[in-house]
């Protein structure tokens, strides 16, 4: 058979953009149709996975299967064990995967797949609960199923409605919908996630302490409570971090003073350079350890609008200094709870 002959002609931008924009609009609104289409199936599956006393295991064959891997990651990394099974596999020697107490999310948009129906007769008779997401629910895979999820298509975004597109977006919204209520439901939260994901960049942001970023040594200013404000504003300036820890005799945090503090404070008062920095100081200052979880001194930070933070040992001696701009991939989530 003879190639094609490559495309020619010359593009046409707009055609492009018009072509792309009526596939997603056709997969919006499959989505819309979904949402809307949603009923008492789906707490009752919810349900049957919260129950499970092993695992929820996913199914499905072709462009189907390719979903399901999808979902199987997204339940496991949200707090659901789960595992991804390929039908024929199983066919073939690897039922022993699945055990009483697992739960199965069975997936065909036909609902006629035979290997995924041979699969989930077979595991009926085990005893197995079936879920299964179709595009009918009298489809014989819905009637296989203790609880069947449809989807509400009306055809495919694919030009000759064959191509599985709004089928299989719709189908991958919807397992996210499953993964993401267990997660509310088995309230698994931040923490848990970067348990199970140590490698990750949220992972990694979780798991940072203040100790991990803050500044020690020359970076990290400290002045005795004694001297004056352009004294300190001396020391201030080598560590470009614009603030000053200020100790007392006795070596403990007694105060904070910062750039901020200083153009409010010139604003009021000529002689500010020559007082004390024990008049001008904050007084008590927000303070963290160096075992405070970064996201934490974030949302200090976040919340009262400030731009660093003293940090201070045991005994309250200021040992370092932790800065916004160090906890620049910390501060979006910190925002997010607030």
């Amino acid at each position: 058979m003879a190639k094609s002959s490559p495309h020619t002609d010359p593009v046409s931008p707009a055609k492009v953009l018009a072509a792309a924009r009526t596939v997603l609009k056709a997969e919006a609104r499959a989505l819309a149709d979904t949402t809307a289409a949603l009923d008492l199936a789906f707490p009752k599956a919810v349900e049957l996975m919260l129950q499970a006393q092993g695992k929820v295991a996913v199914t499905g064959l072709g462009k189907s299967g390719l979903i399901g891997r999808k979902i199987a990651s997204t339940l496991a990394s949200t707090g659901t064990p789960s595992i991804f099974v390929h039908p024929v596999e199983c066919l073939h020697g690897d039922l022993g995967m699945l055990s009483a107490g697992d739960v199965m999310l069975a997936l065909s948009y036909s609902g006629e797949t035979d290997e995924v129906c041979k699969l989930a007769a077979l595991l009926k008779e085990r005893g197995i609960r079936i879920i299964s997401i179709t595009g009918k629910k009298n489809s014989h895979l819905g009637r296989l199923a203790d609880v069947a999820l449809a989807l509400n298509i009306a055809r495919e975004a694919c030009p000759y409605n064959i191509t599985p597109s709004s089928s299989t977006t719709a189908m991958l919204a919807l397992g996210d919908a499953l993964a993401l209520t267990l997660m509310q439901l088995n309230s698994f939260g931040k923490d848990d996630f970067a348990r199970l994901h140590p490698g990750g960049s949220l992972g990694k942001i979780l798991t940072l302490k203040v100790k991990d970023l803050m500044h020690t040594g020359e970076r990290n200013s400290v002045v005795p409570d004694g001297i004056t404000v352009k004294q300190a504003l001396s020391v201030m300036t080598e560590t470009r971090l614009g603030a000053v820890s200020v100790q007392d005799k006795k070596g403990k945090l007694c105060g904070f003073f910062t750039d901020g503090d200083l153009r409010r404070g010139l604003q009021s008062d000529a002689g500010l350079l020559a007082r004390t920095i024990r008049e001008v100081m904050t007084k008590n200052p927000f303070r963290v350890t160096p075992e405070t979880p970064a996201i934490e001194a974030a949302r200090i930070i976040s919340r009262k609008r400030i731009d660093n933070i003293p940090v201070v040992d045991s005994a309250g001696r200021p040992i370092g200094i932790i800065d916004e701009r160090d906890l620049i991939d910390v501060l979006p989530m910190a925002k997010d709870e607030d």
